[in-house]
């Protein structure tokens, strides 16, 4: 999770703010808070999108935005990659599929004729990749994999999910100088807006 602070690690920001009475500074900082929140949610989703081979909804609907709220003293804005963990969930294989196979129970690629020919591709750069012996099940939800060779016991095959996505250095960093970048710009907004009454 991101963790920026605003007043010690933006001496702009914060010799601004105290020269703000009580009462604007209230209303600026949520304001510019939840701006800068929005623009890192979409930064972090066109981040992993461009990098990984999985569609901004389904990045969207695994992030958590929590607007700006008082809480220790201190203004909070929390942009949460780790939310759907709280469900236990992981990103199963079946999302990284070629999308030629016919999503079925039990189906197997027509062209070839063995499950042994899955292809997955979870990063965009680079080469589809093959699992031996995985096949689809769960009405075509969800990849398996035997665990020795008798027909039972299968195991889901999980990998990558968006919390690991973020983490990775480069998009880390992508979403952190979008930060740094927007926070400067949406305070002077901000108190801008408060003092001219635009934001009451």
């Amino acid at each position: 999770m991101l963790k920026v602070n605003v007043r010690t690690d933006f001496s702009s920001i914060n010799k601004k703010l105290k020269s703000l009475s009580n009462d604007i500074e209230r209303k600026v900082i949520p304001a510019a808070l939840n701006k800068v929140g929005a623009k890192a949610k979409v930064e972090m989703s066109r981040a992993i999108a461009d990098e990984f081979n999985l569609p901004r909804s389904e990045i969207n609907s695994r992030l958590k935005l929590t607007r700006a709220g008082r809480k220790f003293t201190q203004w909070l804005v929390q942009l949460d990659p780790f939310a759907s963990r709280r469900f236990g969930r992981s990103l199963n294989l079946i999302r990284f599929m070629e999308k030629k196979v016919t999503l079925a129970e039990g189906t197997r690629r027509k062209k070839v004729g063995t499950q042994n020919q899955l292809h997955f591709q979870i990063k965009k750069a680079g080469g589809k990749k093959i699992i031996t012996g995985a096949f689809i099940g769960n009405k075509g939800r969800t990849v398996f994999v035997r665990q020795s060779d008798a027909r039972l016991p299968i195991k889901a095959l999980s990998t990558i999910d968006v919390p690991q996505m973020f983490n990775t250095r480069l998009i880390r960093s992508r979403v952190e100088e979008r930060i740094r970048k927007e926070l400067v710009v949406e305070f002077d907004r901000a108190i801008k807006a408060v003092t001219t009454g635009i934001i009451k």
